[in-house]
């Protein structure tokens, strides 16, 4: 289906329709909040360092908690997660309206509550991201991930500037006010939408395991990692301009809070041009050379910022700046989510965040010190050229092309018969798979087994080994172990269908009459005189 249609089609779903517009409204608080807290900042301190840390202070959060919040929107009700996300950013949106009209904040009271609003929002995003697969079908995702684009930067492209009106006529409580009631109609949604929950039959996973999971889930997929890797130098290098925008515009161009409101707005409309071009550029060019673009037109947007001293070249250079932003941060996005499959989106979703926020707090910080030591225009210089690097780093680390991986689960593994009396915390638990290989095929045979190493470890296996008999050089065992049997079952449940070719492989390599033998067998810390464990009455089934 055309991304087009796919995009349009999307509106006619009530549930993605409604949380869209509820969004919209969060969305314009949102950015109405941001331009308040950053030109307040500019008339509580002459620190130029500390008006950039407001940018880091909204993306700190997002980069320390992300994976935290992974865990959550993989592993309890992502709707739940999201309304006590979004009460939260109320309730301190609400005391730091009440303070501003008070006159109460300084500086670092400023920069704890904007902290605390992005404490929020690093809880809210994974569950957000993970529920678009909940609402629309894997074919539409991309195209909700960019109408999801679309809603932010149309109000990027407007909420700027009525912040800065905003600001400029009642001051920055009154944009704080706005935020706060921007919360209400999303919560309004959340609360209305009823989602399909999932049937579970195993237990939550463990906090513990759950990070660990989601951490050895990536760092197995390649792919993800290059992803991220990308996207942490284009946050840190790319955020120069939102850290030094309330700078350029003050000392640069000699403007005031309006003034930046609408050079804001030319960012949000470029990025809207940029989500409306994303379907064609990835119809006609590799994600590579889509990412190589983005970088270096940012680069130059940047440069453009850093010589310009009018109004008019700044605003086309944030045009151009808004369109690389959203069409680079999409991309990797929906790889991210398109490379991932359901039981670990949210923490594949959350570690990518945490690279792009990490890279934006950090750039953040970096940006301001630059620009308190040496003046923002070469601030910006310096971000060009890192920008420039980013845009190389692809000859080395390139991003993956388009695939159409079916990460549906396989629903193979059928939980066997035992005859011992096992709790699903029993274990350890070791897994022996025989194969009886041809001389002349163990070559290939390796090359499987390595792709086959890869899924096992990355779905939970440890200590994964390839052991050969001495005696019968044509059999080979794959060991591995999982600390219990309910994680044997969860580990074979997470087994996708583009992992089938892995194993059909393999299986077309095994010369036995039968398939390949498998061993489930439970270690023994400590050996004792007798065995009194029970033994069930149904057979072992075997394989």
């Amino acid at each position: 289906m055309p991304q087009s249609t796919s995009t349009l089609t999307l509106f006619r779903n009530q549930t993605f329709r409604m949380l869209w517009i509820a969004a919209l409204a969060s969305n314009f608080g949102g950015l109405v909040q941001a331009v308040g807290a950053a030109w307040l900042m500019t008339s509580l301190t002459q620190s130029q360092s500390m008006v950039a840390l407001v940018q880091s202070s909204v993306t700190l959060p997002i980069m320390i908690f992300s994976l935290l919040a992974g865990v959550f929107a993989d592993n309890f009700d992502r709707r739940k997660v999201m309304l006590i996300a979004q009460s939260f950013m109320l309730m301190v949106s609400v005391i730091l309206a009440i303070m501003a009209f008070e006159g109460l904040l300084s500086p670092w009271l400023l920069l704890g509550f904007t902290f605390l609003i992005g404490c929020g929002t690093a809880l809210h995003n994974p569950s957000w991201q993970a529920s678009m697969g909940d609402i629309v079908s894997r074919e539409e995702l991309s195209a909700a991930i960019s109408l999801n684009s679309v809603g932010f930067n149309l109000m990027r492209s407007v909420g700027p500037a009525a912040g800065g009106a905003i600001v400029a006529i009642a001051g920055a409580a009154a944009a704080f006010t706005v935020n706060a009631l921007s919360y209400v109609g999303i919560i309004a949604a959340l609360w209305i939408w009823e989602p399909s929950a999932p049937r579970r039959h195993l237990p939550r996973e463990r906090m513990g395991s759950a990070f660990s999971a989601g951490l050895r889930y990536v760092a197995m997929s390649p792919n993800i990692m290059k992803v991220i890797f990308r996207g942490f130098l284009f946050g840190l290098s790319a955020v120069a301009i939102l850290a030094l925008l309330p700078l350029i515009v003050r000392e640069l161009l000699q403007g005031g809070a309006f003034v930046y409101g609408v050079l804001l707005g030319c960012f949000g409309a470029g990025a809207v041009c940029g989500a409306l071009l994303n379907a064609r550029l990835r119809a006609r060019l590799q994600n590579e050379r889509i990412t190589q673009a983005a970088f270096i037109t940012f680069a130059i947007s940047c440069i453009t910022l850093a010589l310009s001293r009018h109004y008019a070249f700044s605003g086309a250079a944030l045009l151009l700046a808004g369109a690389s932003w959203v069409v680079a941060l999409s991309l990797f996005n929906s790889t991210i989510q398109l490379s991932t499959p359901r039981w670990v989106v949210g923490r594949a979703v959350s570690l990518y965040q945490t690279g792009v926020f990490g890279g934006m707090a950090g750039g953040s910080w970096v940006w301001g010190t630059l620009a308190e030591s040496f003046g923002a225009d070469r601030a910006m210089l310096v971000a060009a050229a890192l920008l420039t690097f980013g845009a190389l780093a692809g000859i080395a680390v390139p991003l993956p092309a388009s695939t159409d991986l079916n990460l549906s689960p396989l629903n193979r593994f059928t939980e066997p018969s035992l005859r011992l009396d096992l709790k699903q915390r029993s274990g350890p638990i070791m897994i022996m798979v025989d194969y009886e290989i041809a001389q002349e095929d163990v070559t290939e045979f390796l090359a499987a087994m390595n792709a086959r190493r890869r899924i096992r470890i990355r779905d939970g296996a440890k200590q994964w080994a390839l052991l050969r008999d001495l005696e019968n050089p044509d059999v080979w065992t794959e060991t591995y172990h999982v600390p219990t049997w309910v994680e044997y079952v969860r580990h074979n449940e997470r087994r996708t269908q583009a992992d089938a070719e892995s194993y059909e492989r393999l299986l077309k390599l095994h010369r036995g009459k039968e398939r390949p033998k498998v061993h489930r067998m439970i270690e023994r810390q400590a050996i004792s005189l007798r065995d009194d464990t029970p033994l069930k009455d149904a057979p072992d089934r075997g394989v």
